[in-house]
């Protein structure tokens, strides 16, 4: 899984600066697992001047798609206020919830998904729908259990300036090519104006979840009052 690393100014540095030792922190398994994972190419990884680099969107994904157990704040920048980025939550609120969207393949679904979003109107639909399909030629998008977060894993080319999540259920379950081989019903489509916005809202999304009381709310496609309680409990149980 080892990609040929380009360089993009700050852009680039913000990403490409995990290290192995930080890239096991994150993932909690010892340095010596990740070189095992390297090796065996199942994690994705760069070679930036002869030393073994991590993405960070693509380390998160890469976990969140295996249901490893990493820390949210793991992959926001210490220097980044956590009480300045936006909540799951809000970027729900944001981005709405709608019931039996149709559609028989991938490609359909996530052009009625694209259609649905609550967008700014300078944003190209067309062109986000592309960008979205697109991210899933690079890998599914599923992380199991009838559920996918499709997003653009470089958020700065939608020039966007808030946050949205849009909670879509399908009214048919469709191949996403997950890892677990299950049909998506769920689709939890998210962008965002920045990298670290981006980041934040994946991860915490991500452990959101993994709160069972939570995601039985998704798995029965609860109604929208009902969802959005049950994730602010999440949220609060892990002090969001």
């Amino acid at each position: 899984m080892k990609e040929k690393a380009a360089d993009h100014g700050g852009l680039f540095a913000y990403y490409m600066k995990l290290s192995v030792k930080d890239a096991a922190l994150f993932l909690s398994v010892s340095p010596e697992t990740v070189y095992r994972w390297v090796k065996q190419e199942e994690i994705p990884y760069h070679t930036v001047n002869d030393q073994l680099r991590f993405n960070r969107a693509e380390l998160l994904e890469w976990a969140t798609a295996r249901s490893l157990e990493v820390s949210p704040d793991l992959f926001v920048p210490h220097e980044s206020a956590l009480s300045a980025l936006p909540t799951v939550s809000q970027a729900l609120t944001a981005g709405g919830i709608a019931y039996g969207v149709p559609g028989g393949s991938q490609a359909e679904v996530l052009h009625k998904v694209v259609g649905l979003m609550k967008l700014p109107s300078e944003v190209d639909r067309d062109y986000l729908y592309q960008v979205l399909l697109a991210r899933e030629g690079l890998g599914s998008t599923g992380i199991g259990d009838g559920i996918a977060i499709p997003h653009v894993r470089n958020p700065l080319v939608l020039h966007v300036t808030q946050p949205s999540i849009t909670l879509c259920f399908l009214a048919s379950p469709i191949d996403f090519h997950a890892l677990d081989g299950k049909p998506v019903n769920t689709l939890f489509t998210l962008i965002s104006p920045t990298v670290k916005t981006h980041l934040h809202l994946l991860s915490w999304l991500s452990y959101a979840l993994r709160n069972p009381v939570f995601k039985e709310a998704v798995k029965r496609q609860a109604p929208c009052e009902e969802l959005m309680a049950r994730l602010a409990a999440a949220e609060a149980a892990v002090g969001r």
